[in-house]
């Protein structure tokens, strides 16, 4: 008896093993009950809110692995045009069925989810145990964490599209969030009370994000302007021409902003003297994604179904990669890599020094949601209503045993 309990666990084990590691394995999706191995030998800051932190610079900490795999997808009733936030294990995200969602970053479990009154397109900030997000009904809405409660909301007078981002109080004693909004207007709230602290007025639709640095916040908006705005009282300090209106976030690096416009140019601007640096130009497609700035390249996507790296000094061509349809999704650069998502259903991994496509994975679907990156991990929306995780591949065959399925990933539509 003793020996057949031996070779049944003997088999089970083996069996389990051959299945993960078999070649060309084809492994299920994993599920709340199949939860993925994450590989957090890499493990390095979180991702709280879009394009990374407040100067929207499109950086993450770290370095990707080697190998990328499929660990789960997490699917909704809508298209997801959100991009998502990590934070504590946990990923938020919003999507066009209306709801904010908050899902295990291990295996892709519902937390938790808050129904607003429209398709959430903005993306989540995670801020002080809160979830600042926006919404198609025109409420920036801040729910607990952890529970998806309601603390409170905020009413502007149109749509609310682009990410929030926050901003200490020039006392510091106080946090305040910053949300633009189809009404023409940037609205900055007390992220306590979600009670009003200054508005301030624009000539158009405000479809991005501001980028927070040097004490302004700045945005490009539907009037074709750069505005910078004192973040101490909300006054205009400045506002540039940008030759054409803004449909992305600018990012902010050094005093210098950098953001594309829809007459298909790329600009630098110097937002202490108030003018254009450099312009760069390729072909007669407008640039809706928002740039990632490194210490010495810009990397950015274009409805030219181009990814392009220039030199951040003058913006002088590096490299482009070719993809099959437009990138409205926002690269993220992570150590020597780039991760951008394109509208020709991939997800793509490139070198950052020579623009080389190192890895993609055909998801089948638009990605207009940008990739957030954190600890090796990389998580992105889908037109097709799913979200997906892709870490490094892992095995566990004493958890494949115990819950009588196999921990393998999805390689049947990896590219290399």
């Amino acid at each position: 008896m003793r020996f057949a309990k031996l070779m049944i666990l003997f088999l089970l084990t083996a069996g389990a093993l051959y299945y993960v590691l078999r070649p060309g394995a084809t492994g299920p999706r994993q599920s709340a009950k199949n939860p993925a191995v994450i590989n957090r030998s890499n493990a390095s800051s979180a991702w709280p809110m879009f394009r990374g932190n407040p100067a929207l610079r499109g950086l993450a900490e770290g370095t990707l692995p080697e190998h990328i795999a499929l660990c789960w997808t997490f699917k909704t009733q809508g298209p997801v045009e959100s991009s998502p936030a990590v934070e504590a294990d946990r990923v938020f995200f919003g999507s066009d069925d209306g709801n904010i969602y908050c899902v295990s970053a291990t295996h892709g479990r519902q937390l938790w989810v808050f129904k607003t009154g429209g398709p959430v397109e903005s993306s989540p900030l995670i801020l002080q145990g809160k979830v600042f997000v926006g919404s198609t009904d025109g409420f920036l809405y801040a729910l607990d964490a952890s529970s998806g409660k309601l603390v409170w909301k905020y009413e502007t007078e149109d749509k609310i599209q682009g990410a929030p981002n926050w901003v200490k109080s020039p006392k510091g004693d106080a946090t305040w969030i910053l949300v633009g909004s189809y009404d023409f207007k940037l609205h900055c709230v007390d992220a306590s009370t979600g009670k009003p602290v200054w508005t301030y007025e624009s000539g158009n639709y405000i479809n991005g994000s501001p980028a927070v640095g040097d004490g302004v916040t700045i945005f490009g908006g539907c009037d074709a302007m750069v505005h910078v705005i004192s973040l101490a009282d909300g006054q205009q300090i400045k506002e540039i021409e940008a030759g054409a209106y803004i449909a992305g976030s600018a990012a902010i690096a050094d005093g210098c902003a950098y953001v594309g416009n829809y007459e298909n140019a790329f600009l630098c601007i110097d937002l202490r003297a108030g003018k254009i640096l450099w312009t760069f130009k390729d072909r007669d497609f407008p640039f809706f994604a928002s740039p990632a700035v490194s210490n010495d390249r810009v990397v950015f996507g274009g409805r030219d179904k181009l990814l392009h790296c220039v030199r951040r000094t003058d913006g002088s061509p590096l490299w482009s990669f070719s993809t099959r349809g437009k990138v409205d999704s926002s690269p993220v650069i992570c150590g020597d890599k780039v991760v951008a998502g394109s509208d020709d259903g991939r997800l793509y991994v490139v070198s950052l020094s020579e623009g080389k496509k190192l890895w993609s994975y055909e998801i089948g679907a638009p990605l207009a949601s940008s990739p957030a990156v954190a600890a090796g991990r990389i998580v992105i929306g889908a037109d097709d209503g799913c979200v997906y995780l892709f870490a490094a591949p892992g095995t566990r065959a004493r958890q494949a045993i115990k819950e009588g399925a196999s921990l393998g990933f999805d390689s049947s539509r990896i590219h290399r």
